[in-house]
């Protein structure tokens, strides 16, 4: 494994020479090495990393249909039972069992499940010390209920059964999935903790501090470790990312597999897209949108002594004086994505901000006041919601005080359903990001940019 990195690591250091698709081969294979096929409980698609957050409309997206599966592993009977005229009589299960390693154990299993007309689609493995977890991808019958089905795997010698229903998206290729996942990691640092969140299911995902105590990187070693649950990994910049996951106990191979991708991300360093956008104000002059990360925090000091002290009020929520050392914290990419608006001349005159908060994600806004009511607000907003929308969160929220009507307009242009929360004058604006709503949210690339 540790040759392979340092193959990825030489790579990096030719520069440009190195076509990318060849760096994301290479970073597939860490993945992939020595591990079966990868298991996703979370199923989304996430957005291009070369990305400002910039959409075309609806109706230009490309099909998902290429990566989809259409022939099916039958499980000891003929590979269309359960299919054909009757396939919109059958559901979809992803489940996961453990069974005896001893042999014949998994053929007894696959054997009751033939006879209930369930045709296995897909299955992988994870060894254990005793036993070995197996993980299905079943075409059931639509009238077999969830219990039915683990009761058939009970009587067939499995325990610890799991199952939920799955979808089309679950169909697509394996190897093609991970090649994805990796390159997307490789071009960019802030997907690190959303290709774990993929690569390892429905989980709840923490960056914590390089500070010893509790829980922090102090207490974790090198390798990391695994307890039932929680799996927690030394972060490349220092510090500890801890995933939760409480419905399903991590396996081993799993550990293992986010383990190889933490390392990859930190042979490969610092690194964001770096694709721009030009927009068009209204009265005519031109700002660019483009990422930013640690590397932009100078820029971002220097907007702030710009800033008045009621604009950094209303965006820090503290005092004026201790603002700029948030700046560390806001635009690493480890915690989420940041994207920049900035003159022509190179000066940065507005930060948006898509932080990951465990199982929440948060938007946040500054733009200085000699810049304000032009659109720009509304221009990075409607962005980092579409990247959030693509990485499949179901909501976003935006904390403000109740008097910052320029906050509230600009997520009320979003077009999306609104919830409000206020106390004491702090007030939570949730946008919740329903799929009829997504596709409205944001505007073709290149299209002339409103007023707030």
């Amino acid at each position: 494994m540790s040759d392979v990195t340092n193959a990825v690591a030489r790579l990096v250091e030719h520069g440009p020479a190195v076509p990318v698709m060849v760096l994301a081969s290479v970073a597939a294979l860490i993945i992939t090495a020595g591990f079966h096929a990868w298991w996703s409980r979370r199923h989304g698609h996430a957005p291009p990393v070369d990305d400002t957050g910039a959409r075309p409309p609806a109706s230009a997206a490309p099909g998902n249909g290429a990566g989809i599966v259409e022939a099916s592993a039958a499980t000891g009977t003929d590979a269309g039972s359960g299919a054909g005229s009757e396939v919109a009589e059958s559901a979809l299960w992803r489940m996961r069992t453990t069974v005896r390693d001893t042999p014949g154990s998994l053929a007894v299993l696959c054997a009751a499940l033939a006879e209930r007309q369930v045709d296995i689609l897909s299955l992988q493995t994870h060894p254990l010390a005793e036993g070995t977890v197996d993980e299905f991808l079943l075409r059931a019958p639509g009238g077999l209920t969830a219990s039915e089905l683990a009761g058939v795997v009970s009587a067939a010698g499995g325990a610890d059964t799991w199952t939920e229903r799955a979808d089309a998206h679950d169909l697509v290729d394996a190897p093609t999935r991970v090649l994805g996942l990796a390159a997307r990691t490789a071009q960019d640092a802030a997907e690190l903790p959303l290709a774990l969140r993929q690569l390892l299911g429905r989980c709840t995902i923490r960056s914590l501090p390089a500070t010893v105590g509790a829980g922090t990187a102090g207490d974790v070693p090198p390798e990391g470790s695994l307890e039932d649950t929680v799996l927690r990994l030394r972060a490349p910049e220092g510090g500890l990312i801890s995933v939760e996951r409480p419905y399903l106990p991590f396996t081993p191979a799993e550990f293992a597999r986010a383990r190889a991708l933490v390392e990859l991300d930190a042979r490969l360093g610092p690194r964001i897209p770096r694709s721009r956008d030009v927009l068009t104000l209204p009265e005519g002059s031109d700002i660019t949108v483009r990422r930013a990360d640690t590397r932009d925090v100078a820029a971002a000091k220097a907007m702030h002594e710009r800033c008045s002290a009621r604009t950094l009020g209303m965006r820090y929520h503290g005092p004026v004086g201790d603002v700029d050392r948030y700046l560390d914290h806001l635009l690493s990419p480890r915690f989420g994505r940041t994207l920049a608006a900035q003159t022509a001349s190179g000066r940065i005159v507005g930060l948006g901000h898509l932080l990951w908060d465990g199982d929440e994600t948060e938007v946040a806004l500054l733009v200085e006041d000699a810049w304000q009511h032009r659109g720009i607000g509304g221009e990075l907003l409607g962005r980092l919601v579409a990247m959030a929308a693509e990485t499949d969160c179901e909501h976003v929220y935006a904390v403000t005080q109740a008097s910052n009507t320029g906050m509230v307009a600009a997520m009320r242009g979003l077009g999306l359903p609104l919830d409000y929360q206020i106390e004491e004058g702090t007030l939570v604006i949730t946008a919740r990001l329903d799929p009829a709503a997504r596709a409205a949210a944001r505007p073709p690339r290149g299209e002339r940019i409103g007023k707030d």
